[in-house]
């Protein structure tokens, strides 16, 4: 794809600054809570599935200064202002980018290697086609929308990259959580959901999902995070996940 220019955009709280396109496809709060989902030890590697400019995987890497973290992205003109926006904040040392498909299984020829990741982060296009008008920039068309058979082949790539009792985080929207279920289903266990709810008694609007390869701990369903007071504004929690200063809380 194209674009026809770019901004610099403050992240996690002016922690990140990332260049990303003026039009299209813009991070945002998907992306910060994204990038508060997983907790690598030093030395672990991870990989941001459809990573976009790299926000999740930046703000990932900005907070565990220890770990190492892979952007997959399979634009060009998109994976060139991920590897920029590691280079502007400083990271380019351990936050490398590879341009791949993450609907094709790893393999040892490929830029994408089976095994080699501690854990797997993603934020795949959630529309499935005929339930939403086709954006007309290319770039958020492609972020918005695929078919089942696609989701499907994330989670397999996410399967193959992952090392046994490795972790999977990912964001989605509510209504496709049978057909993850279905695909995490006897390749992953100990699977926990947090719903994402815009105020207190308003419906869920997205699910953050964490899973562990092999495992075969039970499905757990976790309160809430929600994300504005009575006023509008974040609350404390809401707050502090966007400024990369907590983490979700996965615990039961």
């Amino acid at each position: 794809m194209t674009t026809t220019g770019t901004t610099l955009s403050a992240f996690l709280g002016g922690r990140l600054q990332l260049v990303q396109p003026a039009r299209g496809h813009r991070v945002g709060t998907d992306a910060a809570l994204l990038s508060t989902c997983l907790s690598p030890a030093a030395g672990e590697t991870v990989y941001d599935l459809g990573a976009g400019i790299g926000a999740a995987g930046l703000g990932l890497a900005v907070r565990y200064p220890q770990c190492r973290v892979a952007l997959v992205e399979i634009d060009p003109v998109i994976a060139a202002l991920a590897v920029g926006n590691a280079v502007r904040n400083g990271l380019e040392e351990r936050v490398t980018t590879l341009e791949a498909d993450v609907t094709q299984r790893p393999a040892k020829a490929q830029a994408l290697l089976p095994g080699t990741a501690d854990h797997v982060m993603m934020n795949p296009p959630f529309h499935l086609p005929g339930t939403i008008r086709p954006a007309p920039d290319a770039y958020r068309a492609a972020a918005h929308m695929h078919g089942e058979a696609n989701e499907e082949a994330w989670i397999l790539c996410a399967l193959t990259l992952l090392r046994t009792k490795g972790t999977l985080a990912l964001i989605h929207r509510v209504d496709a959580l049978p057909r993850l279920l279905a695909g995490l289903d006897r390749r992953f266990g100990d699977i926990r959901v947090k719903p994402v709810q815009p105020r207190v008694g308003m419906p869920a609007g997205r699910l953050l999902i964490r899973a562990v390869k092999g495992s075969r701990a039970p499905f757990l369903l976790l309160p809430p995070l929600i994300l504005h007071d009575e006023n509008g504004g974040f609350t404390a929690e809401a707050e502090a996940l966007h400024r990369g200063e907590a983490s979700i809380d996965w615990q039961a």
